[in-house]
């Protein structure tokens, strides 16, 4: 990882670490929100990092997808869960038009930073950090000027990776001013 990269990663962290928990598991207030039925995406666009916050009701898996080219195909996944407390992010690329593997699997890197993730109440709240541009081949790039198709999904109350979503959907967000609207079908 570059040194600049490293060093914007380590401040988001640390900023997000002392803000206290006022609005997320460990960090503050997110710049941005979306809600979708029951599930909810958070963000903040710091410098060439996106902070994430994605929450859903269900003691099992949430997940967020960036760009896909078609269904799932060619989009960078983040999916998470909390088990005996403690929190488990995957970063997955969407290898098939309903199917997505680990980056690692396929050769790429995990450039998905766990900050932190909580259960209560039957709800699951990850929060994490991506680099908006990495250099892996399975991540796409995301404009935070542009439109961003966005996927949200959540899994049955189980901790597993391997279940099917129980609610998903699809939205076109410009991650730098925070307007959305449902994909179209």
């Amino acid at each position: 990882m570059k040194a600049s990269k490293l060093l914007n990663l380590s401040v988001i962290i640390c900023l997000v670490l002392l803000t206290g928990a006022a609005t997320g598991v460990y960090g503050g207030e997110y710049e941005h929100e979306v809600k979708a039925k029951k599930i909810s995406f958070s963000w903040t666009v710091a410098g060439d990092t996106l902070a994430v916050k994605i929450s859903a009701p269900t003691k099992g898996w949430v997940g967020v997808g960036f760009n896909p080219s078609k269904k799932m195909k060619d989009a960078n996944f983040i999916l998470g869960y909390v088990k005996k407390g403690e929190a488990k992010i995957i970063d997955e690329f969407g290898s098939a038009n309903t199917k997505h593997s680990s980056d690692k699997k396929l050769g790429g890197t995990p450039d998905a930073t766990l900050v932190g993730g909580k259960e209560e109440g039957g709800v699951t709240v990850i929060e994490f950090t991506i680099p908006l541009n990495s250099a892996d081949k399975y991540d796409s790039s995301v404009d935070v000027n542009g439109e961003t198709v966005v996927l949200l999904a959540y899994g049955p109350d189980r901790d597993s990776f391997k279940t099917k979503h129980k609610y998903r959907t699809a939205l076109k967000i410009n991650l730098g001013s925070g307007s959305s609207e449902p994909l179209k079908k």
